[in-house]
Formats: C-alpha cells, sequence, structure tokens
C-alpha cells in the first residue's frame, strides 16, 4: 500500500511508529513561531478512530 500511496514521514497514525511526542515537539515550535511573528495559525485536529468501524471490511477491500 505505501507504494501505491506514499506515507508522510511525520505520519503517526496506522503504521508502526513510536509514540507521538515528536509530532507534539513539532506543534509546539509551529505555535511558537506563528506568535512570535505575529501570524495567524490554523490547526485541525481529526480523530477518526471509529470512521471505519460500520463499514463492512470487504467494502474497503474493494475500495483500496
Amino acid at each position: 500500500l505505501t507504494r501505491a500511496c506514499p506515507i508522510d514521514p511525520r505520519q503517526r497514525g496506522f503504521i508502526c511508529a513510536t509514540g507521538c511526542s515528536e509530532n507534539l515537539k513539532l506543534l509546539q515550535l509551529v505555535i511558537k513561531h506563528a506568535k512570535s511573528e505575529h501570524r495567524e495559525l490554523g490547526v485541525v485536529f481529526a480523530d477518526i478512530a471509529k470512521a471505519f468501524d460500520t463499514i463492512c471490511h470487504q467494502h474497503i477491500i474493494r475500495g483500496l
């Protein structure tokens, strides 16, 4: 799947990876920079933990 859809190096969901502390630190740095430069910043958190629990796995496989 990663050959067909390359994953960003900062991706932490759906892969074997260490905790999210690196991404949290990056977010802290981005916020600090935006504040010091008096720039607007938009941040989105998407929680899709239960996004696919009602879809038949066979439909997902066919879609892929």
